[in-house]
């Protein structure tokens, strides 16, 4: 009895530590509805968002800019009941939010982020919270990714060959003549040096756990990362991101036909 209590203890713990602190979103659009979370290491701005969507503030609102394999993006107060042709989705300055980037929450497509305003403008990179986007991206070949990798990469490496092996290039081509064993010798401890400082060096660039799976598969936008604050995800319903993403826009990015936010609402 007292086995299958502590059994019981233990199960209940995992669970517990497997589910999160915030409910499913359901988000209704007039193209179909999607789900979502929010992540629990982004408390910022998952609590903000969350607050916002427990008053309603998004019901109504419009996907306002769609760029086809980037992002939608919605939210915008001044969306609602706006005229065709309106230029619309300006941010507000009262809900700006500092930023919370998180290397392992990367834009793969259904990633929820906030935008934000320009560097120049905004050197913290603070998140204009009164809005959100979904990733559409695209999808990248694993070659793609991993010349990114070494775009980074090899030119450090380089480096280090250039001040570390290359001054003994001389003195390897004398022993590789007359003293193989010394060769071998001073070329195996220059490439240790070599090796060992390139794992040492700064500046190196290696994608995250699970990203070059994400995105060679579902697809996303790499060059948001590290730059705008992922705060969760779409589980389902991504194909509403893709029928969203389809639509024919006007020159400010503005679909022609209404892609409407009806409803953004916790599931309790």
């Amino acid at each position: 009895m007292k086995r299958f209590f502590l059994a019981l203890l233990l199960g209940s713990a995992v669970l517990l530590q497997a589910q999160t602190r915030y409910p499913t979103i359901v988000i209704e659009t007039n193209y179909g509805t999607m789900k979502a979370r929010l992540y629990d290491d982004t408390p910022r701005h998952s609590n903000h968002y969350m607050q916002l969507i427990r008053e309603g503030y998004f019901n109504g609102t419009l996907f306002h800019r769609v760029v086809k394999n980037f992002v939608i993006q919605g939210g915008s107060q001044d969306s609602r009941n706006a005229p065709p042709g309106a230029e619309i989705g300006s941010g507000r300055t009262d809900m700006e939010l500092m930023p919370e980037f998180r290397e392992h929450h990367f834009h793969k497509k259904g990633a929820l982020g906030a935008p934000r305003k320009g560097d120049n403008e905004n050197p913290q990179k603070r998140s204009d919270a009164s809005q959100f986007y979904i990733v559409h991206g695209k999808v990248y070949t694993g070659g793609r990714l991993d010349s990114m990798e070494m775009s980074v990469n090899v030119p450090i490496r380089n480096e280090i060959i250039r001040t570390h092996y290359y001054p003994h290039k001389e003195e390897l081509a004398k022993l590789k003549e007359s003293d193989p064993h010394g060769f071998n010798t001073l070329l195996d401890s220059l490439l240790g040096v070599v090796d060992s400082l390139y794992q040492e060096a700064p500046g190196k660039f290696f994608w995250p756990e699970g990203l070059k799976e994400a995105y060679s598969t579902v697809g996303g936008a790499h060059h948001l990362d590290g730059e705008y604050t992922v705060f969760g995800e779409v589980t389902e319903g991504l194909e509403v991101i893709d029928k969203i993403a389809a639509l024919e826009v006007d020159d400010k990015s503005r679909p022609r036909q209404d892609a409407k936010i009806i409803r953004i609402y916790a599931e309790e």
